[in-house]
């Protein structure tokens, strides 16, 4: 007797990254008016609810101190929700949503304050309102195109499109989420679900000053950042300056340097998206390794002129944007231990307590270059080759390499195309 057979197919689990960018406000007018309006439906909503809500105050002995300790009590959500909508109501000009929404977000702020006050990091006064925002939900808005419509009133609408923007032309397959009102700003969440791939490079990157040494398996890669570099220098020297002045001058002083401050930062996350986006569109379909680097570690251990240089560096910044943009390539990232990865002979694992430009290991003989050495050692622990340390001749990952020769990178890969990039493909001869 024959019985049905259901075969089970491999589905893979659809997997999302969630991104957002902002917009500049031009529809001030019609946005002033949802804001004003939502601003007074929130604040109402927040006195109907302090009015509610029970603050007790218990005196706790702990030895020969005593404590007090604040109790407080919302009132229930479920048991005034209809009360406190129909007293909005009243003075709503808005869609009705906005009521409810008004109603969740007063809700949030006082459970944020009741989290702090008990804790004794907020005071007992009722919380109140600076800058209000409006999160649209997705009954009030409707999606037309590369174009978003949020409804003020019945009949009454806002527009906003992010077509020809930067990341539409990048990202295709973008599902819009609750888009957020700010006065001068519009910020728009989307939803992008990643290609399910496999990755077909792996490229481990080790950190440096002035550098990012890569090892992708087959040929050691410098990629040059001694552009950031400068610029981080340069602008640490103009706001020496500009403190100088701020000292003196008061309020107009710290507006001087809350400027450079801004200029300082945008200049910087400029530098670091557009090289990251030069570098993904290089290695698509890429598992990447980078360094779990820790600042404060690397300070205890140094000089104070290398201490400098490293708060000059921004290698975590780049390792995050790697990680935030690296799903939309189809690619992955993975963080390292750094511990001894420039000290460790990655033929036979023998530890070298001092290692100066170049590394050379005292029971086989390997001899690389200091940073190169580790991105090799980054890209064995990415791959969880263990190091092979009976038989110190024999080697897990690639064959023992030795001597440096440049050459043209157009022999493997385009690179040319990449602007603003500055690659230098370091080939090694084997032994």
């Amino acid at each position: 007797m024959l019985r049905n057979l259901r075969l089970k197919t491999f589905q893979p689990e659809e997997e999302y990254v969630y991104l957002t960018y902002s917009l500049k406000n031009d529809k001030k007018e019609e946005s002033k008016i949802l804001l004003e309006n939502y601003r007074i439906l929130l604040q109402k909503a927040l006195d109907w609810l302090w009015e509610r809500t029970k603050i007790e105050r218990k005196e706790v002995k702990k030895g020969k101190k005593a404590i007090t300790k604040v109790k407080i009590t919302l009132p229930k959500k479920k048991e005034v929700y209809k009360e406190l909508r129909d007293e909005l109501e009243k003075i709503n000009v808005l869609a009705s949503h906005y009521v409810d929404k008004a109603i969740n977000d007063a809700y949030s702020i006082l459970k944020s304050w009741k989290r702090r006050a008990e804790k004794g990091q907020a005071s007992l006064r009722k919380p109140t309102l600076r800058k209000v925002y409006v999160r649209v939900k997705s009954t009030l808005r409707k999606v037309e195109g590369e174009s978003v419509r949020i409804t003020i009133r019945p009949y009454e609408y806002v527009t906003f499109s992010w077509s020809h923007k930067w990341f539409s032309r990048r990202v295709k397959g973008l599902e819009l989420g609750e888009p957020i009102i700010k006065e001068d700003k519009v910020y728009l969440s989307f939803r992008y679900k990643l290609p399910w791939s496999t990755p077909l490079d792996f490229l481990a990157i080790d950190s440096n000053l002035y550098t990012l040494d890569a090892y992708d398996g087959d040929k050691f890669i410098t990629f040059s950042i001694k552009g950031l570099y400068s610029l981080k220098y340069g602008m640490q020297l103009k706001r020496g300056r500009v403190q100088s002045f701020a000292s003196k001058h008061g309020k107009k002083g710290k507006e001087l340097m809350k400027k450079y401050s801004h200029r300082e930062r945008n200049r910087v996350l400029d530098y670091i998206h557009k090289f990251v986006n030069n570098l993904l569109e290089i290695y698509p379909l890429t598992l990447f390794a980078v360094e779990k680097l820790n600042k404060k570690e690397m300070f205890e251990d140094v000089n104070d002129s290398l201490s400098k240089k490293i708060s000059r560096t921004v290698w975590r910044t780049i390792h995050r944007v790697i990680k935030y943009k690296a799903p939309l390539y189809g690619s992955f990232v993975k963080e390292v231990n750094p511990y001894l990865t420039s000290k460790s002979c990655p033929r036979c694992g023998w530890v070298s307590r001092k290692v100066g430009g170049t590394f050379h290991c005292e029971r086989c003989g390997f001899t690389l270059d200091r940073q190169l050495n580790a991105s090799l050692n980054i890209y064995l622990k990415m791959c969880g080759f263990p190091h092979i340390r009976d038989i110190p001749r024999v080697w897990v990952g690639v064959i023992p390499l030795m001597g440096r020769r440049r050459m043209s990178g157009a022999m493997l890969r385009d690179f040319g195309e990449a602007q603003g990039l500055r690659i230098d493909i370091k080939y090694h001869e084997i032994l």
